[in-house]
């Protein structure tokens, strides 16, 4: 990781860090770093605090303790099958705003990088499957556990089937049973598997290289890649073409163009 400029405790439950260019925020409830309401509402307002930071270009979501995430808080949802409603309201206000974060992510202005150093089960799955990049270390181990308990990870599974190939996503779904780093990869659920003690000097590298791209060409692209990958071959086109023109005419490819046929360094100016 880059040098830290800045360390923001955030109100528990997660803990945000400030270095040249990158946020990183660490979900800080262990043992599970469950991701309850409390959670959710503290991770998207990081997010959102992210999105707003001119200086932030790269996004790193990571987690302290053995556990990346175990997903919902079961006792919380449990908690509410005493309500009127069985929990039913509570249980639909847990899922909008665990989809709403998993949209934000997608949606998030700039590249947000799981680091993923243990367990992640369930939505703490389907978290990283969110993210544009996954590493992990060979620690890292993977599960959609819900059909063991007969709550089947219906919302992990969108995710899960936008990442890994049909047959892998329902294989993880169906059977429930925990895949380790090597097989994530090989799935398709993280870029690279690292030793542990590398974890963060290889996230660093990624966050530090896309860092130092033009941040207006970076968000351009990411935005482009997700609403192409919802459409048809021939209207996929048509949007990547026009969404290239623009970018031509972007300030930041006039300028990276210029540099490298004149063989210098670009200097973005984010426009």
């Amino acid at each position: 990781m880059a040098e830290i400029l800045e360390m923001t405790p955030a109100p528990h439950p997660i803990e945000v860090q400030k270095a040249p260019g990158i946020t990183r925020i660490a979900l800080s409830s262990p043992p599970a770093n469950a991701l309850s309401i409390a959670t959710m509402d503290a991770l998207s307002k990081a997010l959102t605090a992210a999105a707003k930071d001119t200086d932030c270009r790269v996004v790193v979501l990571a987690a302290n303790g053995k556990v990346f995430s175990a997903g919902h808080d079961l006792k919380e949802l449990t908690a509410h099958r005493a309500d009127e409603d069985r929990g039913r309201a509570f249980f639909e206000k847990t899922m909008r705003q665990c989809s709403a974060l998993m949209q934000q992510i997608v949606r998030h202005r700039c590249p947000v990088i799981a680091e993923v150093n243990g367990l992640a089960t369930a939505a703490g799955c389907q978290l990283v499957a969110s993210c544009d990049l996954a590493i992990a270390s060979e620690e890292a181990q993977f599960q959609t556990p819900g059909v063991n308990i007969g709550l089947f990870c219906s919302t992990p599974m969108v995710a899960l089937s936008r990442n890994l190939t049909r047959k892998h996503a329902m294989e993880m779904l169906l059977t429930g049973e925990r895949i380790d780093a090597r097989t994530a990869r090989e799935f398709g659920l993280v870029n690279r598997v690292v030793p542990p003690e590398y974890l963060g000097t290889v996230v660093g590298k990624y966050a530090t290289t896309i860092a130092s791209k033009s941040a207006a060409t970076v968000r351009i692209g990411k935005e482009a890649f997700y609403a192409q990958a919802e459409m048809g071959l021939a209207e996929a086109y048509d949007h990547a073409a026009a969404v290239m023109v623009e970018n031509m005419l972007a300030r930041d490819a006039e300028e990276g163009i210029g540099a490298f046929l004149d063989k210098r360094q670009p200097e973005w100016t984010g426009r």
